[in-house]
């Protein structure tokens, strides 16, 4: 595995979890940066699925057998503790589709799509193409049919979330088909581009949310999103050798949050609110992101353990 998708990964699951911080932080405006942790993972999930061999029966079950046993568990757990509450077609949501964590949803109904393309030499070799097509499909839905009066655009639990997700995995599928352009190319003004579009990011976003008169053009928002996911790609890519040889402390914390990506996302959200009001901040920051990691840590138990029983049922 190419390295700089280990810090990109780690590096989402940081956006994710902090965006998550609210009433932690002196001000909510720091608990931000989920949607761009979100499209950073994705397209880090595009990036690693690339050469699918398996048939889609086989691929897409091993999908869900690394997703779901983790989500019954701590769901279960949390239900039974009070923390999430339970009504009328809840069971089903939580433990079928889409449940708690609209992550879950969409990566796996994307997974479909995603396969089907990746299987095709051709489809693959016009990744850019077929991100234009679906761009060129949000925007037709956007124009004629999408309630631009107030600033919702990024709602994760929303379909037309789908599209910048899905692309953001073509994005990652680019990279990974044209990585010689990329892997270990520096380059100083990509880094300053990089930045200029993450101001832009943040700056048009609370143009459109705050102000009402702004929010028909709220859809510029994902697409100067699409651009910076680019270019923080291209600048980690860039760099991959030097992360290589960062110090062994370093690599190891950040592949710790590599790998626990999935838990950590599964296991804060009660957490969260839970924790924030036991101490000032930073002791509430602190507990709770230890809570957080101790939690995830021991969710991976069941992981490892789904993993050995997938191994014997032939699916990895």
């Amino acid at each position: 595995m190419i390295f700089f998708v280990t810090f990109l990964r780690a590096l989402a699951s940081l956006l994710i979890t902090n965006a998550h911080y609210v009433g932690v932080y002196p001000t909510d405006l720091i608990a931000n940066g989920g949607l761009l942790g979100d499209v950073i993972f994705f397209a880090v999930s595009g990036f690693c699925l690339t050469n699918i061999k398996q048939p889609f029966p086989k691929w897409y079950a091993k999908r869900f057998l690394r997703i779901y046993p983790q989500i019954w568990v701590i769901t279960a757990i949390y239900l039974l503790a009070g923390l999430y509450p339970l009504g009328e077609n809840t069971l089903f949501f939580y433990f079928a589709y889409p449940t708690y964590y609209h992550f879950v949803g969409s990566i796996m109904v994307l997974y479909i799509p995603y396969y089907v393309i990746t299987r095709s030499d051709f489809l693959k070799k016009n990744f850019p193409a077929i991100a234009a097509a679906i761009a060129g499909i949000q925007l037709m839905i956007y124009v004629f049919w999408y309630d631009k009066s107030f600033y919702h655009i990024d709602t994760v639990r929303s379909p037309m979330i789908w599209f910048l997700f899905f692309a953001s995995m073509l994005l990652g599928g680019y990279f990974r088909v044209n990585a010689e352009h990329f892997i270990n190319r520096v380059r100083k003004r990509d880094r300053l581009i990089a930045a200029g579009f993450a101001v832009l990011y943040f700056g048009t976003k609370m143009l459109f949310s705050r102000y009402a008169a702004a929010s028909a053009w709220q859809i510029i928002n994902q697409w100067v999103l699409f651009a910076l996911l680019y270019f923080l790609f291209k600048c980690f890519a860039g760099i991959d050798q030097k992360l290589t040889a960062l110090p062994q402390k370093i690599k190891t914390v950040t592949e710790f949050l590599s790998k626990r990506t999935l838990e950590i996302y599964l296991v804060q959200y009660p957490l969260i609110p839970l924790l924030a009001g036991v101490a000032p901040f930073p002791l509430n920051w602190f507990a709770i992101t230890a809570a957080i990691l101790i939690s995830a840590y021991l969710l991976r138990f069941v992981s490892d353990g789904v993993g050995v029983l997938t191994r014997k049922w032939g699916l990895q």
